[in-house]
């Protein structure tokens, strides 16, 4: 086994994290949604490597239900000793907001750990549209209210507020019709059953050698390389306009620091390798970050502030 000057560094906080681990015999990463999507193919990237890393027993749950709440919640109740983490996705700082009761308090019962990375949302159309822009869907929407409909994975999720926003800026409605995951969502967006889909760069990007889909808008700050034609929502006229997809780790509120750590130095140590870092920007179209707790923290409260202001202005409800 090659031994780099990185590992060394790493060993240490990652070593530390050991005797808190013990007591708990195996760590388990809990996933808020189904398999299959790209949360659950996060954490189980992570897992593999985890599990030499730390040498424990790591596994991964699904435990899916109320837009991650459900899943989120099962972690916050667990003991805070470094055997539980959650592997979640941007719709979990949507919860406080688009749940009339939320079974967890995500700012309070949870603490961020460490955040991977951030890829734009892509909107597209099914290449049997004539929309080629943005602006052709506005014009379309003004010429014929209700005619246009948008495929998203749910209600809540940021491809719905996104579009809302979009929506409200350019003064019209474009009709949502939500879908429970992004495979039926695309599925009809390529059958023809849909105009438009609103969904993460990766989703799109999957589908671009089958001439079926049309990238029209992206909504990072700066053209994907994959997607070097399609302009940003800034460029298109909605100036400092941007909806990313995140993924991160949140551990139950008083974690001790040092596992804490332990689990961010880990992960980076794991993701920042060449190979999956190269596998994370080409499959999900990733900007990784790697950042730990305070970093992560400062950005996951804005997020929850801001597109909480979303869901209340527009009183949307799950």
């Amino acid at each position: 086994m090659t031994i780099t000057r990185r590992t060394l560094l790493a060993a240490p906080a990652i070593l530390a994290m050991a005797p808190a681990m013990a007591q708990a015999g195996k760590i388990t990463l809990v996933v808020p949604f189904p398999p299959g999507g790209s949360t659950d193919a996060m954490a189980r990237l992570l897992q593999s490597n985890l599990q030499t890393k730390l040498n424990r027993i790591v596994v991964v749950e699904n435990k899916s239900g109320a837009a991650g709440a459900l899943g989120a919640a099962q972690v916050a109740k667990s003991p805070a000793d470094g055997s539980t983490f959650l592997v979640t996705f941007d719709s979990h700082a949507v919860i406080p907001a688009i749940l009339d009761k939320p079974p967890l308090d995500v700012e309070r019962e949870l603490m961020p750990v460490f955040l991977v990375g951030t890829a734009p949302y892509v909107i597209a159309a099914g290449a049997g549209r004539p929309y080629k822009s943005f602006a052709d869907v506005v014009a379309a929407c003004k010429a014929t209210p209700g005619a246009v409909k948008y495929a998203s994975v749910g209600i809540g999720t940021l491809g719905h507020l996104a579009m809302t926003v979009l929506g409200n800026k350019a003064g019209v409605e474009i009709m949502h019709v939500p879908y429970r995951g992004g495979g039926p969502a695309m599925n009809d967006v390529l059958g023809g059953h849909v105009d438009l889909i609103a969904g993460s760069a990766a989703l799109v990007a999957a589908q671009l050698g089958s001439n079926m889909l049309r990238p029209i808008l992206q909504l990072g700050r700066e053209r994907l390389p994959a997607l070097p034609d399609t302009p940003t929502a800034i460029e298109a006229g909605f100036p400092d306009f941007e909806t990313l997809a995140w993924w991160g780790i949140f551990a139950p509120t008083g974690t001790p620091p040092d596992i804490v750590s332990a689990m961010a130095t880990a992960s980076k140590e794991i993701l920042s390798e060449p190979a999956t870092a190269a596998q994370l920007k080409e499959t999900q179209q990733m900007t990784l970050l790697l950042e730990d707790g305070p970093a992560f923290k400062t950005f996951f409260d804005k997020q929850v502030a801001y597109w909480g202001k979303v869901v209340k202005d527009n009183n949307i409800k799950a």
